[in-house]
């Protein structure tokens, strides 16, 4: 079972039926839902909108899904999207995909197929939530290095050699190797690969 925090979901469509159908049918599949009648009415509760997977209609009267998709990245609300698709949109599903949605389905969908979608969802939001952490824990691991520290480290993430770093900085190879002790120590890692993975842990944010 999915962490019970993510297993929400925004159901987005202007069709009174779909929204009581699908709302029931997840419902009666463990998840919460919250129904929106418009795309505008998803972005007035964007500020405070909790985590959950957006399961959104591609057409509807207004602002069609593209652009309450393009909107809300503009916001910075980086929930997966999944889009829903009736009278053939595929392209304009192929465009939802290109723009970050990470699912579509195609209206009418079996009950078996929107589930596994949202599932698949709920997997993205939990990892992205694990890679958002390591990544704060290697900013804030990589901020106990000197500036020299970082610059030693950060040749090695370009898989540059001792000697190469050195020349760079205009020290010797000798005491690259000793940041390089020092900056494994700070960094409590034993081998340079756990180090490089702090770094570009770090760049993702």
């Amino acid at each position: 079972m999915s962490n019970e925090e993510h297993r929400l979901v925004h159901l987005v469509d202007d069709d009174e039926a779909i929204r009581r159908s699908v709302g029931f049918m997840l419902k009666t599949s463990g998840f919460q839902v919250r129904t929106y009648e418009s795309g505008t009415d998803l972005l007035r509760a964007a500020a405070g909108l909790e985590p959950g997977t957006i399961l959104l209609d591609i057409r509807m009267p207004g602002m069609d899904g593209l652009e309450v998709q393009s909107a809300l990245r503009d916001k910075g609300i980086a929930l997966p999207v999944i889009i829903m698709t009736g009278h053939g949109d595929v392209s304009l599903a192929v465009h939802a995909m290109k723009a970050g949605a990470i699912d579509f389905i195609e209206k009418p969908f079996e009950k078996a197929v929107l589930i596994g979608a949202i599932e698949q969802a709920i997997d993205r939001l939990e990892h992205a939530a694990v890679s958002r952490d390591r990544a704060d824990e290697a900013a804030v691991r990589l901020e106990a290095l000197t500036p020299r520290e970082r610059e030693v480290l950060d040749g090695l993430a370009r898989g540059l050699p001792n000697k190469t770093i050195a020349y760079d900085l205009g020290i010797s190879p000798r005491t690259v190797e000793i940041h390089r002790a020092n900056l494994m120590t700070k960094l409590e890692v034993r081998s340079l690969s756990e180090a490089l993975r702090i770094a570009f842990a770090a760049e993702s944010k």
